[in-house]
């Protein structure tokens, strides 16, 4: 694809103007990490922030990693938009990997330890273990840890056991005859998951006020009483990553809840793809270790320290220390909004949009609360994606279905590493007499919805509805921003209707008023206004593009957006996650800015503006820019209509693109470079700005 005029002939389907997704991701991780030596940051939130980076990571292998993996096995050499073919690009992610994960384990030992370790939190190695810790850890070690260990010697009777996805792992050099009579070179250490990962110290052996041990100290220090006539020359933790994805073909399933049911187990034992093992194991294990899980050199990962860092984040909960987090808030609620409060009313008055976390997400649970106990109301539908294992959604959905009311539910059971809940909610809504389906086969619900009907004074029905780009998750709500927006518009809630028709009927939908919806309308909706506002701009019209997301990867987007950059419209974007398109590009890009915003909260809100020659547009939206979202998903997006909530929501993004706080800035290179505050600015920290306004 070229563009028009002879000064800006540029392909823009050229690799060059592309950044491979999988390595933007990982650059992604870099920024997580580097909140963990961010002074600014509470001490126990940097310990937090590092056991993320380590949780994106173990994601980042189960699913990219592995689907590369699957890829190349099968032959296919399939190329991105990059152009970069899957041996080569293992080949990069190996490498940058290896780095994330050295830097990792440089900032939990050189930088953490120490500085946890001056506010009296420290982790004991067993080198440092007093006599009377050694004795309370013995006991600890045969009370609680032996009676639930089971040691396997290898040999040809006991091949190398199946390895659970990252579980903790030992593996045991031996020297001398087992009970039989047989030299015995190796076993197999594995540690129950039930078992804790770091243990805390009693205050009468403790050394310090927060005193721990992690456990893969207490099995390695007692190993040798799992040999008794053994010698043991080496005990050396080490830990597998498999691919986690579950593969249902949907086409020749006639049962998806039965089918998945069937393939969770199987997610434990899938095929390997990352070895980590402790640095101070010699080689010839690693070697030993990586043919038994048909792994090579390139996926071996030597760290400096326990193999599940992530584990560490249990400690944080257990230390009550405030000064060392960040200070508590209360989300703003206002009383009529709150339980007591009657927000049909409230709603039929205006429309009202919610900001989680500054604002509660009580209103949500309280709108299905009332609803299940409003006799006029008549039907509840709902989209389920992502709630939490005890959920006080599903709660009031069971209680309306259980009252006589109609209740419709659409679970997508495909949610990443969410399915075993969300079978769990399907069955619990069905016992309850809810109406419930899965989705689209092919497509996954992602779209956040709630409709309510119901019947008002005069005797007419009346649609009441939710909207989100978040979960109707509760404790998501209060560590991801999100919008939600409460409305009884009749153009808003026949669109709603009409999507909840298409899912649950599986007919074609009517056209709708005001909702973009994927798979349908929304890439080519977006596509439009982009060059709708390159058009204003070649017109001399005013011209302006505002996004934020969480991904940005899809490439017919991009080049819209290539293309309205060269045609002059001033775009900007703000996408916390991966990207691949690239900015200040002389010629294609010069007019893009993009932004990444990493703080206290995960930035998950998806907004559209488009200034459209003074006719303002702004949209809020479950979709990314990607092409799953736009194309193979069920998405909304809808529009904020309501002039006030539209320029609180202006100003609200305005903040974003002014923020020198926590933002960083991609340049054309791919990398990002972290903004500061000019020499005489003042710093300006999004996040902490809205909660000062819309909280306190």
């Amino acid at each position: 694809m070229t563009t028009g005029t002879a000064e800006t002939a540029i392909d823009l389907s050229s690799p060059e103007l592309y950044i491979n997704r999988e390595l933007s991701l990982l650059e992604f991780n870099r920024r997580v990490l580097a909140q963990s030596i961010e002074p600014n940051v509470p001490l126990l939130e940097r310990l937090r922030y590092l056991c993320i980076s380590c949780t994106n990571l173990d994601e980042f292998f189960e699913v990219r990693v592995a689907g590369l993996k699957q890829r190349l096995e099968h032959g296919s050499q399939l190329l991105g938009y990059d152009d970069r073919e899957p041996r080569e690009l293992l080949a990069e992610i190996s490498a940058v990997a290896h780095g994330l994960v050295e830097e990792q384990y440089r900032v939990l030992n050189d930088l953490l330890i120490p500085q946890m370790q001056q506010e009296g939190i420290r982790f004991l190695r067993r080198s440092e273990w007093d006599e009377a810790q050694r004795s309370w850890l013995r006991d600890f070690f045969e009370e609680q840890l032996l009676p639930v260990l089971s040691p396997l010697g290898l040999d040809p009777a006991h091949p190398f056991p199946r390895i659970l996805n990252k579980s903790l792992n030992f593996i045991v050099q031996l020297e001398g005859k087992d009970a039989f009579g047989r030299n015995l070179d190796y076993a197999v250490v594995q540690a129950p998951r039930a078992l804790p990962r770091v243990i805390k110290l009693p205050p009468e052996v403790a050394t310090d006020e927060h005193c721990f041990v992690f456990l893969s100290s207490v099995i390695h220090a007692f190993v040798d009483d799992l040999f008794p006539g053994m010698e043991v020359l080496g005990c050396f933790q080490f830990r597998v990553t498999r691919n986690s994805d579950l593969f249902v073909d949907e086409e020749q399933v006639d049962d998806l809840l039965r089918a998945l049911e069937g393939e969770l187990p199987g997610r434990r034992y899938g095929d390997e793809v990352r070895l980590e093992m402790v640095t101070d194991a010699p080689d010839d294990l690693a070697q030993f270790l990586l043919p038994q899980f048909g792994l090579t050199d390139v996926d071996l990962y030597m760290v400096n320290g326990p193999v599940n860092l992530n584990r560490l984040s249990a400690v944080i909960d257990e230390i009550d220390r405030p000064e060392l987090k960040f200070s508590g808030f209360t989300p703003r609620l206002p009383g009529k909004l709150g339980p007591g409060g009657r927000l049909f009313s409230e709603i039929a008055k205006r429309d009202i949009l919610l900001h989680h976390p500054y604002d509660s997400f009580v209103p949500v649970v309280e709108f299905l609360k009332q609803a299940a106990e409003d006799p006029k109301v008549l039907a509840i539908k709902q989209t389920l994606y992502r709630t939490g294992s005890d959920s006080a959604i599903v709660a009031a959905l069971v209680k309306a279905a259980r009252a006589g009311k109609e209740v419709t539910v659409v679970v997508e059971l495909r949610a990443r590493f969410d399915e075993e809940d969300n079978i769990q909610l399907a069955n619990r809504l069905q016992a309850a007499g809810a109406h419930v389906v899965y989705g689209v086969v092919g497509y996954k619900t992602h779209a956040k919805m709630i409709l309510v009907v119901r019947r008002e004074e005069a005797g007419a029905l009346r649609h009441y509805v939710h909207l989100g780009t978040g979960n109707y998750h509760s404790r998501t709500a209060r560590i991801y921003t999100d919008y939600g927006l409460f409305t009884a518009d009749k153009r808003i809630g026949q669109d709603i209707h009409h999507i909840f028709m298409q899912l649950t009927s599986l007919g074609k939908s009517k056209n709708l008023k005001e909702v973009l919806h994927s798979p349908f309308t929304l890439h080519g909706s977006i596509i439009e206004k982009i060059a709708r506002e390159a058009e204003n701009a070649r017109a001399g019209k005013p011209s302006r593009i505002i996004a934020k997301m969480n991904q940005l990867t899809e490439p017919g987007v991009i080049r819209a957006l290539y293309e309205a950059s060269q045609a002059g419209v001033q775009i900007d974007l703000v996408v916390r996650g991966m990207t691949s398109l690239r900015p200040a590009v002389p010629g294609v890009s010069d007019n893009i800015r993009l932004r990444s915003v990493i703080g206290r909260f995960l930035e998950h809100t998806r907004l559209y503006y488009f200034l459209n020659d003074g006719e303002e547009e702004l949209y809020a939206s479950s979709a990314d820019w990607m092409e799953r979202n736009l194309l193979h998903r069920v998405e909304t997006c809808f529009p904020i209509k309501d002039k006030k909530l539209r320029k609180k929501v202006m100003a609200e993004l305005g903040l974003y693109l002014q923020d020198n706080f926590a933002a960083w800035e991609l340049q054309a290179d791919g990398k990002y470079q972290r903004v500061s505050p000019a020499d005489d600015a003042e710093a300006q920290d999004a996040q902490q700005i809205l909660l000062k306004q819309l909280t306190e």
